[in-house]
């Protein structure tokens, strides 16, 4: 049992006035920058990262009471918060989301599979732009020949991806880096489902149909 603080002594846990929190400053910031989101990568940041392992118990407690889930993927050193899915008010993600475009999951889709063949080859999958504009043009609706459009719909699936850090900026002009944390926003059981639902989502007629709702939040 310990002893009480001295007279006119502060707790050195509390933090600011009225401060009835238990986590010491680091394991609380690390808190916020997983609920900031999208997610934390452990090679970019590999202090947060073993800070996530050594105290793991604690954050998915403390998560799981706001209805969210710590997933950790250890390969790949990639943490993320992801939400539950309950039939009860007041239990939907905090921060909502916007489920990606036909272009935008057809694209991410892409790109899962090309992390899935550098898997443990120790490269890095790299997208250059016009890489992913023939991924674009490959699944084009029939009849859509609209190469301005084309242009346009590779930019702002790029655009987007970036946005959620899915794809990674590099040194080298219209080059992107495919983050590891795809494999947790797209969790499929096995990737052989993968073709089968791009041909699936290639079915549908409007081409600004919402078709997938990532496993990960906005910034």
């Amino acid at each position: 049992m310990s002893s009480p603080l001295p007279s006119g002594a502060l707790d050195e846990r509390r933090l600011f006035e009225a401060d009835t929190g238990s986590f010491e400053l680091p394991l609380r910031q690390l808190l916020v920058r997983l609920l900031r989101g999208p997610y934390l990568d452990g090679v970019a940041e590999p202090r947060l990262w073993q800070l996530v392992l050594d105290r793991r118990t604690e954050i998915s407690a403390y998560v799981s009471e706001i209805f969210l889930l710590l997933e950790i993927d250890t390969n790949r050193k990639i943490a993320v918060l992801s939400p539950v899915e309950l039939e009860a008010a007041h239990t939907t993600a905090i921060a909502p989301r916007r489920a990606l475009k036909r272009e935008e999951t057809l694209l991410a889709l892409r790109l899962r599979l090309l992390l899935e063949r550098h898997a443990g080859s120790g490269t890095d999958a790299v997208v250059t732009r016009e890489a992913a504009r023939d991924i674009l043009r490959e699944h084009r609706l029939p009849g859509d020949t609209d190469d301005k459009r084309l242009e346009e719909s590779t930019d702002a699936a790029l655009t987007r991806l970036l946005n959620l850090k899915l794809v990674l900026p590099t040194e080298l002009v219209d080059e992107y880096k495919v983050s590891g944390a795809l494999a947790l926003a797209l969790p499929f059981a096995t990737i052989e489902e993968i073709p089968d639902y791009i041909k699936a989502i290639e079915r549908v007629g409007a081409p600004d149909t919402e078709e997938f709702e990532l496993e990960t939040d906005e910034l």
